[in-house]
């Protein structure tokens, strides 16, 4: 493995996030080639968490959009804040010479001042830059949306009639999610450098836990990764439990001084674990079969 790339994996894991190597290595060069880097894989499996643990790791600000069906340029982008132009309305006539109408044109030009304007993530991300800009969940937005942030990727500035261009003076590191719930367009993937995150494997969930709640016993934590993984090998859930779930029924099994799972408390905390109540008996049912002797 290159050094460098070694180095980015410590310095995440100093952040308590354990990237293994080829997801360290495209994450490199996305720095390095200034790309954005596009996530896909199934939910819960460390995606944003990675953008977080970028930003803390390189000390930069972390500017988020989350996507979702409808969303479009004006929510990304940005926003005039019309009830401050209403009151820089009212105070330009009220210091008007009696008698005398303010200067249209002069009034309507300084509504538009830069101090009223409201930044949205992705104009934010190009003022504040360098930043990283996470853009969650991509694959919720539509066609129009996809196309607008292939533009602004391609040249990481937008223009604003009023105001005119924004140009990002360092390009920002940017982690697109998507948990795949429709395909992407091929030109957007063209432009990101591009990793898919499986779910971890046992020996490096194990470390997950125990880097995120060290106070989790070796032990115990352990014996949760082996239930929650064997229940997504099981392929019978609605929503199978991802990394974060893990996280939390190994601190509610903790939090209720448990250092040994056994039936009854874990059939007891499993709201930590799975949030439908077909998922929750199918839980019961395989934990029966896995905890009894």
């Amino acid at each position: 493995m290159d050094p460098r790339v070694g180095e980015l994996a410590q310095r995440l894991e100093r952040t308590g996030y354990l990237s293994d190597d080829a997801l360290s290595t495209v994450l490199f060069l996305a720095l390095e080639m200034r790309r954005p880097l596009l996530l896909e894989g199934e939910p819960g499996t460390g995606k944003t968490a990675l953008a977080e643990a970028v930003a803390e790791a390189l000390e930069l600000p972390l500017i988020r959009l989350q996507c979702y069906e409808g969303i479009d340029a004006t929510q990304a982008l940005y926003d005039w804040d019309f009830p401050r132009q209403i009151l820089h309305l009212r105070a330009l006539e009220a210091v008007a010479p009696a008698g005398e109408a303010p200067d249209v044109a002069e009034a309507e030009k300084s509504l538009y001042d830069e101090r009223f304007l409201l930044a949205r993530p992705v104009l934010a991300a190009l003022q504040q830059a360098p930043a990283v800009l996470l853009v969650d969940e991509i694959d919720r937005a539509d066609d129009e949306f996809e196309a607008f942030l292939l533009e602004v990727l391609s040249t990481y500035q937008v223009t604003i009639p009023e105001l005119g261009t924004v140009q990002a003076a360092v390009p920002p590191t940017v982690v697109l999610t998507s948990n795949r719930t429709r395909e992407l367009h091929d030109a957007l993937k063209r432009r990101c450098l591009y990793h898919w995150i499986d779910h971890p494997g046992l020996d490096r969930e194990v470390a997950i836990v125990r880097s995120r709640a060290p106070q989790v016993s070796a032990a115990l934590a352990r014996q949760v990764v082996g239930v929650v993984q064997q229940l997504r090998d099981g392929g019978d859930l609605l929503k199978p439990p991802g990394i974060a779930e893990t996280l939390d029924w190994a601190r509610a099994l903790h939090h209720l001084g448990t250092d040994d799972l056994d039936l009854e408390v874990a059939a007891a905390t499993i709201g930590a674990l799975v949030k439908y109540r077909e998922d929750a008996d199918r839980v019961r049912a395989a934990l029966d079969r896995m905890l009894t002797p």
